[in-house]
């Protein structure tokens, strides 16, 4: 193997020693979130999955009492209310990653930078 090759290894090799470091530090110099946190943040993506599916079965059994239709309003409004739910959770879920890690995407952008200059 040429002289510059091994370089080019051991170079990648201390990079991605030195990022592993970095972030080895960074969670060390951060407050460590205890794990009622995380169960609570469980027990919010369910809150929030749960309520707007209720809520449209609720809105559909009215419905159907009301307005009766040859579709079931129940059925329409239980999903409606599951899909809300669900973008609610996955919108809430993406906020405390960004939160959690405000730095991730730099770093991603960092080392594929790193990678094309070798």
């Amino acid at each position: 193997m040429a002289p510059a090759k091994k370089k080019n290894k051991r170079n990648a090799f201390s990079q991605q020693v030195g990022k592993k470091e970095r972030r080895k530090l960074k969670a060390l110099r951060e407050k460590r979130k205890s794990i009622w946190a995380g169960l609570g943040m469980f027990g919010m993506v369910g809150w929030s999955v749960a309520v707007p599916t209720l809520l449209g079965t609720v809105l559909g059994i009215w419905l159907d009492n009301n307005y009766p239709q040859s579709f079931s309003w129940t059925l329409t409004f239980l999903v409606i209310g599951l899909i809300i739910g669900c973008l609610i959770a996955w919108f809430w879920v993406a906020n405390e990653d960004r939160e959690m890690n405000p730095n991730n995407k730099e770093e991603e952008l960092n080392f594929t930078k790193e990678e094309k200059d070798e």
